[in-house]
């Protein structure tokens, strides 16, 4: 688990240095302090023991602001990127500890037309080491984190204020989430609902560079596409108990309503170690391979960053004799889409509010028509 989400932060980091390089750049580089002040959201009656007060989270954010010499910069009106670093007090030292968090993020503004005071959406991404998780002798009350090393997931809204040139005031609220995708159980994971502010200080106060060139290397080459992605992963059955293979085999047509929008239809095929396991306890038919497996229909949803997508699909089951995990499935995730169709992916699929396993994938988009 430990090696999995380090080469995942390693693989967002690389995406945003691919989208950042190349052309000019902006020069100017902010340090921002954030705290804020949350509650922790009570999504299952057994994690009520666990939350005794309000949790509080510390940031250190390095940003970086786009200059617009890039499509997809001025498509997201000129977002920020950055890197996070936080801290969060669980406000149960005894049975959650503290979060250690590092996500590269990107925060893009709301308001197309620039504003005095406008608002903004950060996406954010990466890693979270956790003091205190499940421990069948130790801590066995905390259901909702079963390891060490988790992926951390970040959505903030809020509105620069300027003060002066060089200082802004930044108030807003937060979502957060941190789980392990089922990768070790139990895995309810810890979401947290919060209000803070930062101020943000340019560092570096040089002047911006001008525009002599775009690239819109990252421009769809067609409105339509067709892609095709095969991933794998891991799920834990059980406390303490085998891990189980995961395959899902990918396929969907997408219409780019805009470069920064995609909407699809897909259809995945799951083959899953753990749902074979359930079929021969409940004395079902394993003898062939089709018999194994899971297949549905899905709609799906992309907003596109460059050459950054993040997906967003539901798919329903239509054929599985029994229904351990009811009968619809989604997924999010992060995808790197290279220039030349090649798609590296990094996604979560759950059953509404319960993870079920984080997978990698590696696939093919490929345009239809100009």
């Amino acid at each position: 688990m430990k090696k999995v989400l380090f080469i995942t932060f390693l693989i967002a980091i690389r995406t945003i240095a691919l989208c950042q390089s190349s052309l000019a750049s902006d020069p100017n580089w902010f340090i921002k302090p954030y705290a804020n002040f949350a509650a922790i959201i009570q999504h299952r009656s057994s994690m009520g023991n666990l939350i005794t007060g309000y949790p509080k989270t510390y940031e250190l954010n390095i940003v970086k602001p786009t200059l617009g010499n890039k499509l997809w910069q001025i498509e997201n009106n000129l977002p920020d990127i950055g890197l996070n670093l936080s801290f969060v007090d669980y406000a149960n030292p005894k049975e959650l500890g503290y979060g250690i968090m590092v996500a590269p993020f990107v925060e893009i503004p709301l308001n197309k037309k620039q504003r005095t005071r406008r608002l903004y959406l950060r996406l954010c991404w990466g890693s979270a080491f956790m003091t205190k998780h499940f421990d069948l002798k130790e801590n066995q009350k905390n259901g909702a984190i079963g390891s060490m090393y988790n992926a951390y997931v970040q959505f903030k809204w809020f509105w620069h204020i300027p003060i002066n040139k060089n200082v802004r005031f930044e108030p807003g609220f937060m979502f957060s989430h941190v789980s392990n995708g089922r990768a070790q159980s139990p895995n309810l994971g810890l979401n947290i609902f919060g209000v803070g502010a930062a101020f943000n200080f340019n560092i570096t106060k040089k002047p911006t560079p001008s525009i002599e060139k775009i690239d819109s290397s990252t421009k769809s080459k067609s409105r339509h596409e067709f892609t095709v992605l095969n991933s794998y992963g891991v799920n834990d059955g059980e406390v303490h108990g085998k891990k189980y293979l995961t395959a899902c085999m990918s396929f969907g047509y997408n219409y780019n309503k805009r470069n920064t929008h995609k909407f699809g239809l897909g259809f995945d095929v799951f083959y899953e170690q753990n749902y074979v396991k359930d079929l021969r306890e409940s004395n079902l038919p394993t003898d062939n391979a089709f018999q194994q497996l899971r297949y549905g229909p899905k709609i799906c949803y992309s907003y596109n960053i460059g050459c950054i997508s993040l997906p967003l699909e539901m798919g329903a089951y239509i054929n599985q004799p029994i229904t351990p995990d009811g009968s619809f499935y989604h997924k999010i995730g992060v995808r790197y889409m290279g220039k030349k169709g090649l798609m590296l992916g990094f996604g979560l699929r759950t059953h509404f509010a319960v993870a079920y396993c984080f997978d990698y994938g590696i696939g093919y988009r490929l345009p239809l028509g100009k």
